[in-house]
């Protein structure tokens, strides 16, 4: 099943506090970027992170689930209506982000 634009739209207002936020549009699900680095995405409309030492430890009762067969789980994020904690989430995990594989 694919996400919705609606969904997406929704993550993007609520992550409207961040400077730097970008999406990519892939296969009917969303790649979400925070100054150029992946911070996880919108799948299935559940919006998933990558599971870094300060997500996991921002959200200790985040459920691991699997953006698609065959990916590397993911946290689920639960507080998508707290801006606030999404651009405090956003910020602790970027450090801890790998920089973005440049294109040949």
């Amino acid at each position: 099943m694919a996400s919705s634009k609606q969904y997406l739209e929704f993550i993007l207002e609520q992550l409207s506090n961040l400077k730097g936020i970008s999406y990519r549009a892939m296969m009917g699900e969303y790649i979400i970027y925070y100054q150029g680095k992946i911070v996880g995405g919108i799948y299935d409309d559940r919006f998933l992170v990558k599971p870094t030492k300060s997500a996991i430890a921002m959200m200790p009762n985040a459920t691991m689930e699997l953006p698609y067969k065959g990916a590397k789980e993911m946290l689920l994020v639960d507080e998508v209506d707290n801006k606030e904690f999404l651009k405090e989430l956003f910020n602790a995990m970027y450090s801890e982000l790998p920089a973005s594989k440049r294109k040949k």
